[in-house]
């Protein structure tokens, strides 16, 4: 039997749910319970800071992306590790790009078997908060919201008209209501919330969060509507012995305050792969440490655009080593560092230059949402082929610009849905290089780390015959 387990959802796009998950998480590890947080969709920024409130990773589920099957041992391997699994929704709990809703937080409840947990922001409300509750009841009957939390409340008179109209017209339980407090409020920019790991004081600020929803929130009440959820039967699948090919490779991870969104199953099936992975500070790392492979996620790299261009060593290093065949993998941001230039505010900053091109930030998202892309027979990796389909997302402000195409660069996908570079266009191959504004997940077939890595290894392979070959010609000239 799974661990009990709740989802928090709201009614509809920022009322405040992360918030309140961030502090639930990080009230309920400070009394000691682990606590295994999730969330749902294939957000990069908020699972950061869930997993600092828990003091453990954060794992997204994907119903665009995962397989059913594969939602269900996500929850069910981590969930068996903790003592309580919350369960961060996106937007509202009946919100989802199908009609039918069959990807929408509340599938998502029923597929786990999970009882929701109901933010409202409660700013201007009074009666009204009645037949908004009754009505996400009604609207689905099956589905279970055992309690509600009342957000941004404007005192206590305003939350004693609250709790009065719902005990008087509902049946579900108030189970915190949380006063309008700076305190409880997160930096938000063009991408959502800022990353915690800008942020000097993201460890203090958390906990001060954890201990005002403490004083807002019940918690018994809490964990015991996650304890009484009816959870379905899901057999945990025994852990098989993970496969170490040609262990040793050693695959850096830009991974600093320009970059950092990457999924932690990701980074553990490379690692399964046979890669010790390295980290790589690119704003204040002056030399490129000795490496095989190269795995450049995405970020920020406007914001740092300055200190980027200042490690002028760290960009002539990595340029003067991609020419010499090192494999890089770079996912948006990634892919604006590998740019000619990167320009933003009317600024402009010399990057590491490998593809002839300029990334351009705008001010509204260029590419947004989930992609459908067709790999060409450009596409650099083994064990896919022309045609072979993809699925993944993409978001981003930027565009790639002024792009020689005569530089020796090619297409690897050929973009079905999306934008991509929008040429019709995504994934640039040059040298051993495949960048693209697609992010990628291990999940739902596309096994990319492992074909990642045999991409590393036969590049190592043909490297080490042709010095060989060299040394061979030397020696009998």
């Amino acid at each position: 039997m799974l661990n009990p387990g709740l989802l928090v959802s709201a009614a509809h796009k920022s009322s405040g749910k992360t918030t309140l998950t961030l502090g639930l998480a990080a009230a309920l590890a400070g009394r000691g319970f682990a606590v295994q947080p999730f969330k749902k969709g294939p957000d990069y920024i908020d699972p950061m800071w869930l997993s600092l409130a828990a003091g453990r990773p954060c794992l997204n589920l994907d119903m665009m992306l995962m397989a059913a099957s594969e939602i269900d041992a996500a929850y069910a391997e981590h969930g068996a590790r903790a003592d309580l699994c919350l369960v961060e929704g996106n937007k509202g709990l009946y919100d989802g790009l199908a009609l039918d809703g069959s990807n929408s937080n509340a599938a998502l409840a029923h597929r786990l078997g999970l009882p929701v947990l109901l933010v409202i922001d409660a700013r201007g409300m009074t009666r009204g908060v009645a037949p908004l509750i009754l009505g996400y009841q009604a609207f689905d009957p099956g589905l279970r919201i055992g309690g509600v939390i009342l957000n941004q409340l404007g005192g206590s008179r305003h939350e004693s008209k609250l709790r009065a109209v719902i005990e008087h017209y509902t049946d579900v339980p108030v189970l915190g209501a949380v006063q309008r407090d700076a305190r409880l409020e997160l930096v938000e920019r063009h991408l959502g919330l800022m990353p915690e790991r800008e942020l000097g004081n993201a460890g203090e600020r958390v906990q001060a969060m954890g201990r005002l929803i403490a004083e807002q929130v019940d918690l018994a009440a809490v964990l015991e509507l996650a304890g009484a959820a009816p959870r379905p039967a899901i057999t945990l699948p025994a852990a098989p012995a993970a496969p170490r090919r040609g262990g040793g490779l050693r695959i850096g991870v830009a991974r600093d305050k320009a970059f950092g969104f990457y999924y932690p199953d990701d980074l553990r099936a490379l690692e399964a792969e046979g890669a010790t992975l390295v980290p790589l500070d690119t704003l204040a790392d002056a030399h490129l440490p000795a490496l095989d492979g190269l795995f450049i996620g995405g970020g920020f790299p406007e914001l740092f655009m300055a200190e980027l261009e200042a490690n002028v060593s760290l960009r002539t290093e990595l340029h003067r080593a991609i020419v010499d065949g090192l494999p890089v993998y770079a996912e948006c941001g990634g892919l604006m560092y590998l740019a000619r230039t990167l320009n933003w505010n009317g600024r402009s900053a010399q990057m590491v230059g490998v593809i002839a091109g300029d990334a351009v930030m705008h001010e509204r998202p260029v590419g947004r949402g989930y992609v459908r892309m067709q790999e060409t027979a450009a596409f650099p990796w083994p064990g896919g082929g022309t045609g072979t389909l993809r699925l993944g997302h993409e978001f981003h402000h930027s565009s790639l610009e002024n792009l020689d195409l005569g530089s020796g660069l090619h297409f690897a996908y050929r973009v079905q849905r999306g934008q991509g570079l929008g040429c019709g266009f995504d994934g640039i191959r040059i040298h051993n290089v495949l960048a693209s504004y697609m992010h990628q997940r291990h999940c739902g077939g596309n096994d990319w780390p492992r074909r990642f890595m045999a991409f590393v290894r036969e590049v190592r392979g043909a490297q080490g015959v042709e010095i060989a070959a060299s040394a061979f010609s030397r020696a009998t000239a």
